[in-house]
Formats: C-alpha cells, sequence, structure tokens
C-alpha cells in the first residue's frame, strides 16, 4: 500500500499478530487482563518491529485527590508569590453588584407599589415574589454590561501589549472527544500544532486526542485519522492518542485520567473541546502569561461561536460575536481574580489543577448524585479556594467553537448542563468557597432555574388577571367604615415597570450593537450600517418568538431531573440541524399545547391580555415552523447569501480557518477509505496499527466479570473465520473488542 498521507498506509515489516498465533483463545481460561509491565514490554517489541510509534508517551503517575466539600485541605493552599497577585479589586464589585441591588430594590418596591401590598391577597404576594427573583436576576448582567461597554471601547483604543518572551515550560495540549467527527479533530490539531511550530516553540506543547469514543466504526477512523496525523507532522511535533477503555466520569474522568498517568510531565493543561479552534498567537499568549504570573492557576478565553450553518447556529454566531465581548469583558472585570472555568478553551496550571481540583463523587444516585457533570465552575471554585487565582481573558481573541444547529439539538446539550447546574445545589455550600465562586455557582443554577420561574410568573400573572375579571371584589371591610375599600392597580406605574424591565433586559444586546456599530471595521465585516441593523433586528425578533420555547423547554428539564430522570450521555451533531417533521411535532406537542391553552385563558379573560401575552403565545404555537425553519440548511444559507447574520471571519476568514478548510478534506477523503473491523483484525499492517494505539487496561479483580467482553469472548470462539465473528458481535462488543488486547488478538487469530 502507500502511505495513509496519499489515502493508505506503508508497508510494515512484520505481522505482531504472529507472535500469539499459537495460543488458542478459550474463554474458559482466566481472561485476566496484562498487567501494565507485561503490555509496555508487547508495546515495545512492536515498536521495535515496525515504524508505527506507541499512541502515548511514558506513564509518569502523579496524585489527584478528590477533594472534600467539607473541610479544607490546608495542605494544597498556595501562598501568593506576589504579594498582591490572588487580590481583586473590591470596588469593582461594590459598583457592579451594588448598583444591581439598588435597581432590584427599586424594582421590587414599585412592583409592591403597583399591586398595592397593603391590601394584597396570597396571589399578589407570591407575584411580587416571583417578580423579584426574576428582575433581580437581570439586573447583574445589565449593570455588567454597561461597565463592559466602557472597558470594550477602551480595549480598542488601548490594546494591551503582547508578551513576547520565549516559553520555558511545557503544555500539553488536551483534546477530550466523544464519538465526534475524526476529520475535524486531528485537522484542527494538525493546523494548530503546524502554527505553532512555524512560530519555533513547537518544543513547548504536545498534543493529545484524549478519546471517550464508543461507536467501532468512529474507534477505526479515529486511529487511521491519528496515524496520518503523525505521518504528516510527527516528526516535527509531538502529537499522542490514548482511547479509555471505560468512559468513566465522561469529560471530567477523561482529562483526570490523562493527568493521573501523564500530567506530572507538563506544567500547564491547555484544555480544548472536540470543536474547538485557536490561534497560535492565542495559545502562546497563555501560555507566556502563566509562567509571567505564577499565582495564577487558569485563564479562561472567551470562545467566539463559528462555522454556523443553519439559521439557528447563525443566530448564536452573531451574537456571540456581537453582544459577546460587552458581557464578557463586564463579568471578566469584576470577577477579577476570582473568574470562571467554561471546560475548554482554557489553560491551567497543572499543580493547581492536580493538587487542589480532583472532584470528589456525590453521594446517592442521578441526577443530583455521582460523577459531577458541570465540572468546569467546581473546578474553577476549588482552584480558587486553594489560593491560586482564576482569570477570564476577555482581551484576547482567536478562540473559536461550534454551536448546536438547532433547537432540538440546543435543547439536548441544555438537559445536560441543566443536570450538572442543579447539582451545584449541593456544592454551593462548600466550605472554604470564595463567595464570588458561590455567585458562579448559582448563576449557572439560576440559568436553568430561571425559567420556571418566568413560567410561574406568568401563570401567576395570568391568576391575577382572572383573580380582577371572575372574584368579587369586597368593598366593604368587616370593620365599620363609610368609606368602601376599592381593589386599585396603579396601571401607569405598572407600564413604566414594565418598561423599564425591558430596558433593562435588553441593554446588554443594545450596548453589544452600539459598541460593535462604533468599531468601523467590525461594522463594514458585518455588511455595513444597514445590514448591521437588519441583522440586529432580525436576530432580536427570532430570539424573542425562540425565547418561550426555551423557557419551556428549560422548565421541562428542571421538572425531570426533580423527577429523578439522568440526562445521559449523547454526542452533539453538528452542521446540519434538520429533522423530520413528524419527530418535530413530538417534540414540541406540549409547547403548543401550552400556547393553545394560553390563547384560550387570556381571550375570556380580555383582548388586552391576549395582546400583552401575544408575543410568548405565537413562540409558542409556531414551535415547530420554527423549530424547522432555524435547523434548515437551506435557509441558512440564503440568510448567509443575503449577508444577514455575518460575521468577521466570515468576510476575512482568518489563515487558520483556511488552513483547517483545505487539511480538513485531506483526512476526509482518507477516512473514508478507512478499514473495517474485518479488515483491521485480518490485514498486518492495519493490525499493527492498532495494537500501538490500544490503551493499557487495569487488571480484572477476579470475580468481578465483564459481561459485554465474556459474550463478545464467547461469540469470537464460536465462530469460524473472522467475518463470521464481527457478524456475530454487537456494536457495543465490537467496541470491547477494539479496547481489549486479548479479544482482538483472538478474532485476529481466525481464519
Amino acid at each position: 500500500m502507500d502511505k495513509l498521507r496519499k489515502g493508505e498506509i506503508s508497508a510494515l515489516e512484520n505481522d505482531s499478530s504472529q507472535d500469539d498465533s499459537s495460543q488458542d483463545y478459550s474463554p474458559q481460561v482466566d481472561s485476566e487482563h496484562q498487567t501494565e509491565s507485561e503490555h509496555q514490554t508487547d508495546f515495545h517489541t512492536l515498536s521495535a518491529q515496525s515504524d508505527i510509534k506507541l499512541g502515548m508517551p511514558v506513564e509518569h503517575s502523579g496524585d489527584m485527590p478528590a477533594q472534600s466539600l467539607s473541610t479544607v485541605n490546608v495542605g494544597v493552599q498556595h501562598v501568593p508569590i506576589n504579594p498582591n497577585g490572588c487580590r481583586s479589586h473590591a470596588w469593582r464589585r461594590w459598583l457592579v453588584l451594588g448598583a444591581a441591588l439598588l435597581l432590584s430594590i427599586w424594582g421590587i418596591n414599585e412592583m409592591r407599589s403597583v399591586l398595592t401590598v397593603e391590601s394584597a391577597t396570597f396571589v399578589q404576594y407570591l407575584f411580587l415574589l416571583l417578580f423579584g427573583l426574576t428582575f433581580s436576576w437581570i439586573t447583574v448582567a445589565f449593570s455588567s454590561s454597561i461597565m463592559g461597554f466602557f472597558l470594550v471601547l477602551r480595549q480598542r483604543r488601548f490594546p494591551p501589549e503582547p508578551l513576547t518572551t520565549k516559553l520555558m515550560s511545557r503544555t500539553a495540549v488536551l483534546m477530550p472527544t466523544y464519538n465526534e467527527a475524526p476529520e475535524q479533530i486531528f485537522a484542527s490539531i494538525e493546523v494548530m500544532a503546524s502554527a505553532i511550530n512555524e512560530i519555533g516553540e513547537g518544543s513547548a506543547f504536545d498534543w493529545f486526542i484524549l478519546s471517550d469514543t464508543t461507536d467501532p466504526e468512529i474507534i477505526i477512523a479515529e486511529e487511521a485519522g491519528f496515524h496520518l496525523l503523525r505521518e504528516r507532522i510527527g516528526k516535527t511535533m509531538n502529537v499522542y492518542y490514548r482511547r479509555r477503555h471505560q468512559n468513566t466520569a465522561r469529560k471530567a474522568g477523561n482529562v483526570a485520567d490523562f493527568c493521573r498517568r501523564w500530567g506530572s510531565d507538563y506544567d500547564h493543561l491547555l484544555v480544548l473541546d472536540a470543536d474547538s479552534l485557536m490561534e497560535a498567537d492565542t495559545i502562546l499568549s497563555l501560555a507566556r502569561r502563566m509562567e509571567a504570573d505564577p499565582d495564577t492557576g487558569l485563564i479562561q478565553t472567551i470562545p467566539q461561536l463559528i462555522n454556523g450553518t443553519t439559521l439557528m447556529a447563525r443566530l448564536q454566531q452573531f451574537a456571540t460575536c456581537v453582544y459577546g465581548p460587552v458581557v464578557g469583558t463586564g463579568l471578566a472585570w469584576w470577577t477579577d481574580k476570582e473568574g470562571n472555568f467554561w471546560g475548554h478553551n482554557a489553560i491551567i496550571r497543572t499543580a493547581a489543577f492536580m493538587s487542589a481540583a480532583g472532584l470528589p463523587d456525590l453521594k446517592g444516585k442521578p441526577p443530583f448524585g455521582g460523577h459531577i457533570l458541570s465540572h468546569d465552575f467546581v473546578e474553577a471554585a476549588l482552584i480558587r479556594r486553594a489560593g491560586w487565582s482564576v482569570i477570564i481573558a476577555s482581551d484576547l481573541g482567536g478562540s473559536y467553537e461550534e454551536s448546536p444547529p438547532s433547537m432540538i439539538d440546543l435543547a439536548i446539550r441544555d438537559r445536560r448542563w441543566c443536570q450538572g447546574n442543579l447539582q451545584h445545589s449541593r456544592i454551593i455550600t462548600a466550605k472554604g468557597l470564595h463567595w464570588v465562586s458561590r455567585i458562579h455557582l448559582l448563576t449557572g443554577i439560576m440559568s436553568y432555574l430561571s425559567s420556571p420561574l418566568w413560567l410561574l410568573l406568568i401563570m401567576v400573572g395570568l391568576g391575577l388577571s382572572l383573580q380582577a375579571e371572575f372574584i368579587r371584589p369586597e368593598y366593604f371591610a368587616n370593620e365599620f367604615s363609610f368609606f368602601p375599600s376599592w381593589p386599585t392597580m396603579d396601571a401607569a406605574r405598572a407600564l413604566s415597570l414594565f418598561i423599564f424591565t425591558m430596558i433593562i433586559l435588553f441593554t446588554p444586546k443594545l450596548l453589544g450593537f452600539i459598541s460593535y456599530m462604533l468599531d468601523g471595521k467590525s461594522r463594514k465585516s458585518a455588511g455595513g450600517f444597514i445590514v448591521l441593523t437588519f441583522s440586529f433586528i432580525l436576530e432580536v425578533i427570532i430570539s424573542a418568538l425562540i425565547a418561550p420555547i426555551m423557557m419551556l423547554i428549560h422548565s421541562g428539564a428542571v421538572m425531570s431531573i426533580l423527577m429523578g430522570q439522568d440526562s445521559g450521555w449523547d454526542p452533539q451533531r453538528r452542521g446540519d440541524g434538520s429533522l423530520p417533521v413528524k419527530y418535530l411535532i413530538y417534540r414540541h406537542r406540549w409547547h403548543m399545547i401550552f400556547g393553545v391553552f394560553l390563547t384560550f385563558a387570556a381571550y375570556f379573560n380580555s383582548l388586552a391580555l391576549l395582546a400583552w401575552l401575544s408575543p410568548a403565545i405565537a413562540g409558542m404555537l409556531l414551535s415547530v415552523p420554527l423549530s424547522m425553519l432555524t435547523g434548515s440548511l437551506w435557509l441558512g444559507d440564503m440568510i448567509k447569501k443575503m449577508r444577514l447574520l455575518q460575521t468577521p471571519d466570515e468576510t476575512q476568514r482568518p489563515l487558520i480557518r483556511q488552513a483547517m478548510d483545505e487539511i480538513s478534506l485531506i483526512y476526509e477523503e482518507t477516512l473514508r477509505r478507512c478499514p473495517s473491523l474485518v479488515e483491521l483484525a485480518s490485514n498486518p499492517q492495519w493490525h499493527t496499527i492498532h495494537l500501538a494505539f490500544v490503551d493499557h487496561i487495569p487488571p480484572r479483580p477476579r470475580g468481578q466479570v465483564n459481561s459485554v467482553e465474556a459474550t463478545a469472548a464467547m461469540k469470537i470462539s464460536d465462530a469460524l473465520d473472522i467475518n463470521q465473528a464481527v457478524s456475530y458481535l454487537t456494536k457495543q462488543e465490537q467496541a470491547e473488542v477494539l479496547s481489549t488486547l486479548n479479544l482482538f488478538k483472538a478474532l485476529a487469530n481466525l481464519p
């Protein structure tokens, strides 16, 4: 065969499967996994026989203990090297949070006046409580975005001087993946690593693909893609691949497994997602900032969404580009040294992470117990608790990721995030956390609880209207009085409060739009003043229609979690978001039914109430066509041709994205011809490649039988040849065979 660079692999000298060809695999014989030393010996023998390198470097075990939430381990506390290295500016919190508090008090008092609480009913008290919770929630974003607006303008005029020092530290770049498209993963690793190497800093970075993939076809494609990656850049840069046998604790467990086995060899970890892409200058800036500030434990970038093909993806992409800088910069400013972690596109000091951020399992079963799903917020809080600073680098661009292509995909992702954030209710009271870290955790909780609170507010507001319409008022109290007690509501004040609430709600978007409009380069890249204005209006209208649907989706997610339902772990779709109409009707059936209910309830009360609720009702009644259209590639392409919702990277694509587009084609072409499991086991060349990438599995304790492994072993022993054995195996069993050395060798030894 020709080399994989041309679509195939290079010929290897020996067939490593011949070493065990005389051994008769039998499931009755104890099939306990090899010890680590035997496994490494096997690999080194394999490496000597061929030009295939092992998937991972030699292990150097390190400790990453699970942290207690009830006690603080003083032994891991970091003593600041710089006197003010971990000290934040308190006045920033007073300014932002103090302003939000004053606004909240004013708004709640206004609503109290509107409801004339002196003679209020229980329903009015409940309405006031719900209004207070929801109104207070949006005031923080309002005050924070005002500061962010002025900071963004200043950063454009006076950008910070970049660090240019030669890197002395070593950074492991980690890309965890779970059943994702391999061609995108390996293409992104290649373009980032090559860009770093061209600058002359390639020796400071090692690149790791950490797979938790369970689909056997994608597993084989990953191995073929990694072999191609090694052939293309492996001679100048260190690239590695490891797939876990069991994906315990999901992404957090994947990264923790790396840390315990290889993390001690590196000063920093740059954690990515499978859809992440970062400019070389951004990666280098992160590493240099970590070197320059020995008290920093974590630096988080603010990723920009890219590659949006559907209307939904383009809406999110436009929003993060236009509104994101104002919101993110304001957040970074007031949180200061108590920033947050969003799980990817961030650099972490390995010593801080391994010593202080090991995650405990929560007592009980999912959804509130078990592994911590939204691990990032918790890891940031634990790193800060240990005395390290956590910073959001709002001034760094060149950090990219992708977004879900449809409302349904967004709902699936948010269901998992909702469960993880509600788990934080058991962590927010952990001993020793900084109060700003607790606010981050509360923010995560409220980002999902706010939906059922808004829903309850609508329902209670409807109840108030029904009460006023159908319940006979008591004009005279039990006490003697010459004058009746009229049930009044201050309509003028209610209208003023509504307008003010809308101003609070939409100010972050408006300030983002204004700041973007004031930047000539950004304005031109978005199509100019008129096109940008139409894009802004389009985003506001569609987002307003989608908002009530997402409110119901999040409310349903909260309810299912409270009922004890676990989210599972499904891979995220990318690109096309289209789904069959029947499926969309099924997924949105309750949203439409609730919209019909609100319509009739409001209509029989008053036309004014129906008009008041019409924006929310319209979104619910139109949920199916909205979901279909926003997930459509055709409509997304039409919007793109009209230059609406356009972002700068679409008009002048960064060089790294141009390179990504070109290199992805090479991987796509190669992976279209990757082998099947039958070819992998029967072809000596593919066989050797696979054995080099199989991860070590710890010995199985006697008496604890893996039922999938045992069943696969029986099926293999029953088969007369490889084709028959593979036809017997389920997908789960095929993945087990690919993970287990003994099973794969038994399969390969068949005729």
